[in-house]
C-alpha cells in the first residue's frame, strides 16, 4: 500500500525521483497510465496486471466499455526506474496530466499518482473539508447503553 504526499520536480529530461519509501515496491519495471481526474497512475507489475484483466473483461459489455479499455491501454506505458529512483515520464503522459516543472507524488493505496499541483488543488483538496466538517458520516455508539 502506498500513502503520503511528496512535492517533487521534473528534471530537464522529464524525469521525477520517486520517494525512497515507494521505490522498494519496484525492481526496475513499472507501468504508468492515464488515470481518473487528470492524473497519472504508477502501478507495480502485479497491480497493472489486475487492471489489464479488469479492462479486458469489461470490453465485452458495451462499446463504451471497449472504448474506455482502448483509451486506457493506449494511454499506458511500461517505464523503467533507474538506480537513482528516477522515472522518465513520456511526453504524451506529461501533456495529459499537465505536468510541468513541479508535481505531487501521491500514495493512493494500490497505486502512486502524479499530479499537477494546481489540478490537485482544484479536484482533490476540496475533499479535505470533509475531514474538518464531516457530512453524512454515521458515528457508531461508543459505550454501553449508547
Amino acid at each position: 500500500m502506498f500513502f503520503g504526499r511528496y512535492e517533487h520536480s521534473l528534471d530537464s529530461k522529464g524525469r521525477v525521483v520517486l520517494p525512497a519509501r515507494f521505490r522498494a515496491h519496484f525492481d526496475t519495471q513499472a507501468f504508468l497510465t492515464q488515470y481518473l481526474d487528470g492524473c497519472l497512475a504508477l502501478w507495480t507489475p502485479e497491480e497493472f496486471g489486475k487492471r489489464l484483466a479488469e479492462y479486458s473483461e469489461a470490453q465485452g459489455r458495451s462499446s463504451a466499455d471497449r472504448n474506455l479499455a482502448r483509451v486506457w491501454a493506449a494511454g499506458s506505458q511500461e517505464v523503467d526506474i533507474d538506480k537513482q529512483g528516477r522515472l522518465a515520464v513520456p511526453q504524451h503522459l506529461m501533456a495529459f496530466a499537465q505536468l510541468r516543472d513541479r508535481l505531487l507524488v501521491v500514495g493512493a493505496m494500490e497505486r502512486i499518482e502524479l499530479w499537477d499541483p494546481q489540478r490537485w488543488d482544484a479536484r482533490v483538496r476540496p475533499a479535505e473539508a470533509d475531514l474538518i466538517d464531516p457530512v453524512d458520516v454515521a458515528v457508531a455508539p461508543t459505550g454501553p447503553g449508547s
